[in-house]
């Protein structure tokens, strides 16, 4: 089949490459020539496990194509996937201005019939305003006979694993109406995907404003679980309980199951903070009050800075002479993604109370370094302060104390002998429970985790 691709960025990236992978013929369009000179000099300008090669065995193969050619985009597909970004707005509502743009693109120069489906992440009613703008291009040319359906197909794709969620997804939703045009979308939908249903059907069909929804129920779920195992933690600190415990006890409560109840020091990306939000805007926009989801919010801000109290805790309020470690800077592992990334907090407490710091990540390095610029411009003397490691153990050296904020897996078993004889004082402050506090104090080593700090003090 033929699919133009509108936007190469995270999700468009990854759902072009997968795509094309299945034998599609398939043409990526992006505004940025910067990023289209990337791609087809074979790089891509995201980190994400396993995508570099798909790309570059399909743009090989001749299935896919980069381009800044709009006309000749929508020449291209049958079916066009909308996968622009969506950023928040000022009042928290998502972004539609290159959706929208995106639409009336299509509507400027398609000559027959089109697929238009929403795959950027959008508030529900999103598809209305889509066919809104379609629709008017295509009667300011008196092309009116034109006909095309706007389809709903959210992603689920976790950062660090999108590949693999994309090929063998858990469930595929699409949201169509039942006109004419809707029916024959949905079986070109059904054709474009029925190799993901071979084995069993992946599909939920539904109209489409459940289908923006859907996306925005799941993100806010999961948060929301998060958000509370979090709150919990910081309770189980202060009563001496092990979260650890909790979780592997609620856990097995199949009605509940283990998935994202790992207390932490908040969430972040480009996900959760912004749908949250969008689906409160939304709320408000209808007169209804979500107080589950603001509360949500409210605490994960509220974790962001958990880490920064227990340091302060332990070495008092003025940090000035001291001088950290800090292990991870992405959001989380597997990708470089810093939007709304904890380490950003707990990073500007330090050296705003007059710390150093040394920071190491596996692959966010050039990423933290431009967006630590940004956090820091008003503030040039502040980024001073700051030593990008070559290496865990390299951000060590003459280091107070070591903090975890993200689970690489190349942080979870270090040499614990050499991290003590390293460390000026031999204290952990561990953002992601990635450690035993037993462990810990077998090993001598001053243990502060989520939820679990006091076990590791024998309290």
């Amino acid at each position: 089949m033929k699919i133009t691709i509108i936007g190469t960025g995270y999700v468009g990236l990854v759902t072009g490459a997968c795509l094309a992978e299945l034998g599609n013929d398939v043409f990526c369009l992006d505004v940025d020539q910067r990023k289209v000179d990337i791609l087809n000099n074979g790089g891509i300008p995201i980190h994400e496990p396993g995508l570099e090669e798909v790309v570059e065995r399909n743009r090989a193969a001749g299935r896919l194509q980069f381009s800044t050619d709009v006309a000749a985009s929508v020449a291209h597909g049958d079916i066009q996937f909308i996968a622009v970004g969506t950023p928040p707005d000022e009042d928290g509502s998502a972004d539609l201005q290159y959706v929208l743009a995106a639409a009336r693109n299509i509507g400027r120069y398609m000559e027959g019939f089109k697929v238009v489906v929403d795959k950027s992440t959008v508030p529900v009613g999103t598809a209305d305003r889509v066919k809104a703008a379609i629709a008017d291009e295509l009667a300011q040319r008196g092309k009116t006979e034109l006909s095309f359906s706007v389809v709903s197909n959210p992603e689920f794709l976790k950062e660090g694993a999108a590949v693999e969620d994309f090929m063998r997804p858990d469930r595929i939703v699409i949201g169509h109406d039942q006109s004419p045009e809707g029916l024959h979308a949905q079986t070109l939908m059904k054709k474009l995907y029925a190799p993901f249903n071979r084995n069993h059907e992946r599909t939920y069909w539904m109209d489409v404003r459940s289908a923006e929804f859907t996306k925005y129920a799941a993100n806010a779920m999961l948060a929301t679980r998060i958000s509370f195992m979090n709150e919990l933690a910081n309770l189980a600190d202060k009563v001496g309980a092990d979260i650890e415990s909790v979780r592997h006890g609620i856990g097995s409560d199949p009605r509940i199951g283990h998935s994202f109840l790992y207390a932490g020091c908040g969430y972040g990306g480009s996900c959760f903070p912004k749908d949250v939000q969008a689906l409160e805007r939304t709320a408000r926009d209808y007169d209804q009050s979500l107080l589950i989801l603001r509360a949500v919010e409210q605490v994960n801000d509220l974790q962001k800075h958990v880490l920064g109290k227990k340091v302060v805790a332990r070495f008092g309020e003025d940090l000035a002479g001291k001088h950290f470690a800090l292990w991870g800077l992405a959001f989380k592992p597997n990708t470089d993604d810093m939007r709304e990334a904890s380490s950003r907090v707990l990073i500007g407490e330090l050296v705003r109370r007059g710390a150093t710091v040394a920071v190491y990540d596996p692959v966010a390095m050039k990423e933290a370094s431009r967006v630590l610029q940004l956090d820091f411009a008003d503030d040039a003397a502040l980024l001073q302060r700051i030593r990008f490691g070559t290496s865990p153990m390299d951000t060590l050296q003459d280091a107070d104390a070591l903090a975890i904020v993200t689970e690489w897996k190349a942080f979870r078993s270090p040499d614990f002998e050499r991290v003590k004889a390293t460390l000026k004082n031999p204290v952990i402050f561990d953002g992601r429970n990635l450690f035993d506090p037993q462990l810990m104090a077998d090993s001598g080593i001053e243990y502060y985790g989520i939820g679990r700090s006091l076990l590791a003090r024998g309290q």
